[in-house]
């Protein structure tokens, strides 16, 4: 258990959820001393070589007291009016905290529905992509003052879980109020066991888990459950532990108690298996034997190589790749509609922006987007 503890912890792409109950003290203001220590905390995971992500809860049991409202809204569209009013204030406190250690903090609001459309996804990937890549620390939240499914019955533990897939993340860390999965709610039933690893979500797993916790969050180990099975599925290892303490992820390297989920295989495993089996091609892209050539050896594939295109596809969809003589090399997520990639066709890099008016990606399809047959 030690083991795969550390080797969780030094994961080259760590997303941390911060839920609503660690982050806002009941009086609705932000617990900043202990923001700053977790800062502190991410700090030193960069300093090690590590690219941090933040889910962040907070908006709404930040807002509604602003608003004048007499208690935590239940009506939707007062708590939409609450997370805009909240959601300027989380934005500010994780700006703050992070800029106190050095880093810069960049807000990204997304839905569980940006997470299922594949070309919102692509974008959503490649924006987080991008930003991890410039130094930043992407701070997402939902888009609560749109999202209408995900207020009324989600939470940010699946939005976590989604975004960690989207990153192909190693691992998920759940900080809350809880130290980890019990074989019964420890709340109610005094001889209720801690589960620190498991293996595979079970239904026996499943039945371990209780109804929702603090007043200030709307999770509970139901919700951190179906988060823990998104991520895993996807090659990703969750970590759930109590996040109050000071630097919980010091803490969680130095002993504290967790419950540790088992990834069921890798993240980059996973998504190839994904784009490989799942997704049914909808369109065609022939290539030049040199093209052929560069996928083989790993290279994304770029539209210089590209020789003719069949098929009505839009961004996002799959694509198979052909050889010169027919054969099928590889299969991916194309990053142009049918129209923009038969007007690139053959073009180098930098005529991308010249044929299409616009400048776009440089890969036709990029090889995280694409599995070799």
């Amino acid at each position: 258990m030690k083991a795969r503890l550390e080797r969780a912890l030094a994961a080259r792409r760590l997303v941390l959820k911060v839920g609503s109950a660690l982050l806002v003290r009941p009086d609705g203001t932000v617990r900043r001393s202990w923001l700053e220590a977790l800062a502190q905390d991410i700090r030193a995971a960069r300093d090690r070589g590590q690219e941090v992500t933040v889910v962040t809860s907070g908006a709404i049991a930040l807002g509604w007291r602003v608003l004048g409202l007499p208690r935590r809204p239940v009506r939707l569209e007062e708590k939409q009016a609450a997370a805009a009013a909240g959601q300027i204030r989380l934005a500010r406190a994780w700006q703050a905290a992070l800029e106190g250690v050095g880093l810069e903090a960049a807000q990204v609001l997304l839905t569980l529905a940006d997470t299922e459309d594949r070309r919102r996804y692509l974008n959503g990937r490649a924006t987080l992509g991008t930003l991890l890549r410039l130094g930043a620390v992407p701070v997402v939240n939902e888009n609560d003052t749109v999202a209408t499914t995900e207020i009324r019955f989600g939470d940010n533990d699946r939005l976590s879980a989604r975004v960690a897939v989207m990153l192909s993340a190693e691992t998920l860390v759940l900080l809350s109020d809880v130290d980890g999965l019990y074989t019964a709610d420890p709340r109610r039933d005094p001889s209720a066991a801690h589960v620190p690893f498991v293996e595979a979500i079970t239904p026996e797993i499943e039945a371990m888990a209780g109804g929702a916790g603090t007043g200030a969050g709307t999770g509970g180990m139901v919700s951190k459950l179906a988060a823990a099975q998104i991520a895993t599925r996807a090659g990703c290892t969750v970590v759930l532990t109590a996040g109050a303490v000071e630097r919980p992820l010091t803490a969680l390297a130095e002993g504290a108690r967790c419950t540790l989920f088992r990834a069921a295989t890798t993240p980059r495993r996973a998504r190839k298996e994904w784009i490989a089996g799942a997704l049914a091609p909808t369109g065609t892209l022939w290539l030049d034997a040199g093209a052929v050539a560069a996928l083989e050896r790993g290279s994304s594939l770029l539209p210089a190589g590209v020789t003719r295109i069949e098929g009505r596809f839009e961004k996002g969809d799959a694509v198979l790749v052909r050889a010169p003589d027919g054969r099928a090399v590889a299969k991916g997520l194309v990053a142009y509609d049918a129209a923009d990639a038969e007007r690139l066709l053959g073009a180098r890099t930098e005529e991308i922006e010249a044929r299409l008016g616009w400048r776009g990606r440089d890969e036709l399809v990029h090889r995280d987007d694409l599995v070799l047959l």
